[in-house]
């Protein structure tokens, strides 16, 4: 069967290979897999970006796919041939609080990915998909929509009379902005391009801010809350955007830090998330029980991902990994399986 390789830590060298098809053992389920969706988080484990963490080479690259079941082991009681399903990004976190125990078992590293036609999954490492999915549709839930859904619904527990400002318009945070309006929310929605931010009105941001013009967001975040502050800030950016973040979030407000984009090292004062009582919250995904709460409401909801227009080829997957950091996509980058 086909494989992507990552064989040196570059994306570059990313390669086609040759391997045996898997059989399913017992409580396994065997998927053949129909399309896979790009995460920020494959640009980093491809360049060995969390260090010993990352996992061994060669290794498959990439966290986020969608299968459909066609082979079950002994000892399977509720997938059926025929399920479209999604192995679960962190294959141990079945619910409860996040452990250190819980990382050797994330997919696309430290455990293979779904770069392959064929996969051995335990039952209890996967989730089926909505019923109105296809298989693109359904790649993208594992890691972009459920970091969303745990920053938005069941970390963040955001309610209609809230107010979210989400940064950007990747998958995490289209993701987000539609959680936040299927709660009732408010949104503050912000990007560097008017084209985007107009793409997002039309999903139903309410307010939108361009943060090159306005590289002070904070301030019109302030006016359209009467100067009370966000009460979730979806932040994407990292070190280049959390000053802004903890000026823009009310006191006892929440900053939901999901992704490092803009770099790693904050130069910020810490006075105020003291003196004003903000909580920063560190988001790594979610578990398999938060997993199959997002499908349900998706499925309760009618919910869609967005998509981007673009999509790579299955031996393309290392210039997509490649070029996926320069930021050019609106949603989720995916690739259906030829």
């Amino acid at each position: 069967m086909r494989v992507m390789e990552l064989q040196d830590w570059t994306p570059e060298a990313i390669t086609l290979v040759d391997r045996p098809q898997p059989d399913p053992g017992p409580g396994e389920v065997l998927l053949q897999m129909k399309a896979a969706a790009l995460n920020y988080r494959d640009a980093i484990v491809a360049r060995q970006g969390y260090g010993r963490m990352t996992g061994s080479l060669p290794l498959v690259p990439v966290s986020d796919g969608a299968g459909v079941v066609v082979a079950i082991g002994n000892g399977v009681g509720q997938t059926g041939i025929g399920d479209l399903v999604t192995p679960t990004f962190a294959r141990i976190w079945q619910d409860g609080p996040y452990e250190d125990r819980i990382w050797p078992g994330l997919l696309g590293g430290s455990l293979d990915g779904v770069m392959q036609d064929y996969m051995a999954v335990p039952e209890s490492g996967l989730v089926r998909a909505p019923s109105h999915f296809d298989a693109i549709q359904a790649a993208t839930l594992p890691c972009a929509a459920l970091t969303a859904w745990n920053a938005v619904v069941e970390d963040g527990k955001i309610g209609n009379t809230d107010t979210v400002v989400i940064q950007g318009t990747g998958g995490v945070s289209l993701f987000a902005l539609q959680f936040a309006k299927l709660r009732g929310a408010r949104t503050i929605l912000l990007s560097s391009s008017d084209e985007k931010l107009e793409k997002a009105r039309a999903l139903g941001a309410d307010h939108l801010v361009n943060y090159v013009t306005e590289p002070e967001w904070s301030r019109p975040v302030r006016e359209l809350t009467d100067n009370r502050g966000a009460d979730l800030i979806v932040e994407v950016g990292g070190a280049g955007t959390l000053e802004q973040s903890v000026k823009s979030v009310r006191a006892s407000g929440t900053i939901s830090l999901i992704g490092v984009l803009s770099g790693l090292a904050p130069n910020i004062s810490l006075g105020p998330i003291v003196t004003r009582n903000i909580r920063l919250q560190g988001i790594t995904v979610g578990s398999r029980r938060m997993h199959a709460d997002m499908v349900a409401a998706i499925e309760k909801t009618g919910i869609v991902p967005v998509i981007d227009d673009n999509r790579f080829e299955f031996e393309g997957v290392g210039s997509a990994i490649a070029a996926f950091p320069s930021g050019g996509h609106f949603g989720k980058v995916c690739c259906e399986f030829g």
